[in-house]
């Protein structure tokens, strides 16, 4: 029987705090609890918001509450041919077609169509409009011409011919602390024409994560509750690519006093701030509900 592979997968846009802590150190334990092992991803697709810094943060935050985890460490920014390959993949059986369309230009249509249908447009489960499909029907020889002329872009999926390629329901597995396993039927329908490939880098979130997993041969996903709903696009990735679905369990969030889930976009304190505060590891774990920091075996 193969080793279970669990990974904590960061971006470095900033520090982490408490939440990110919670996710790592459970990554952690159940890391231990199934006898597994750990690995550590930095998630830095996103050139213009990743700073090596914050990498640097990262490595000490962790090592602070006591995690080890395997080296080398991967790094998605040295991988981009690997997302590029993948994407054209799903180009060539034409499952993606370019979206020119801007943020503006996109909230103008949604507006129109709510205009003219007296109802509010779908929302995806980030709630954000559902694409209206602007791009959708755009003559290929039109849109070859402007990729060539150099028109920024993004890839979308073909959600009605990517779910018809898939070929019937898709279903993925949760497990809990016990080892306890539920199947869960995916409905990545409600994503609609989601992006796959950004304007501004050649991959998305959706697409390097479902092939890190593949390559690194991750076997559980730890991740939170905010993330559940991506499970779906993820699921519909892994199939139309070949690729092997792991288990997933999708843990709570921690709330800040408005109820709102921990960010660095919002300013939640950082690991950082706690330590110049005099927080120790210790009463961090045991506020996160974990253990005493293990000993190192000598």
């Amino acid at each position: 029987m193969s080793v279970p592979v669990f990974r904590f997968a960061p971006s470095p846009n900033g520090r982490l705090h408490l939440g990110h802590a919670r996710s790592a150190l459970l990554n952690a334990d159940f890391a231990a609890r199934f006898s597994g092992r750990l690995l550590l991803r930095i998630e830095d697709i996103d050139l213009a918001r990743c700073r090596p810094a914050y990498v640097a943060g990262i490595l000490e935050d962790l090592t602070w509450l006591g995690l080890r985890w395997e080296e080398p460490v991967r790094r998605q920014s040295e991988h981009f041919d690997l997302y590029r390959a993948a994407a054209a993949t799903l180009k060539a059986e034409g499952l993606l077609y370019p979206c020119f369309c801007s943020r503006k230009a996109l909230a103008e249509a949604v507006a129109r169509r709510e205009e003219e249908t007296c109802a509010p447009w779908p929302r995806d489960p980030d709630g954000a409009p559902a694409y209206p499909g602007t791009c959708k029907g755009l003559d290929a020889a039109e849109a070859e011409r402007r990729i060539a002329a150099g028109e920024p872009h993004a890839l979308r999926i073909d959600m009605e011919a990517a779910l018809k390629r898939a070929g019937g329901a898709l279903f993925y597995e949760r497990f809990d602390r016990n080892g306890n396993v539920e199947r869960v039927e995916a409905q990545p329908a409600r994503w609609g024409d989601a992006v796959i490939v950004r304007k501004d880098i050649p991959t998305s979130y959706h697409l390097s994560v479902v092939v890190d997993d593949a390559l690194q041969e991750v076997s559980h996903v730890v991740r939170g509750k905010d993330l559940e709903a991506a499970t779906d696009l993820h699921v519909l990735l892994q199939r139309l690519l070949g690729l092997p679905t792991p288990l997933y369990h999708h843990h709570d969030l921690i709330l800040d006093p408005m109820g709102d889930k921990l960010a660095k976009s919002r300013g939640s304190e950082a690991l950082a701030d706690l330590r110049t505060r005099g927080v120790s590891a210790e009463a961090v774990r045991q506020l996160l509900g974990f253990g005493p920091q293990p000993t190192p075996s000598t």
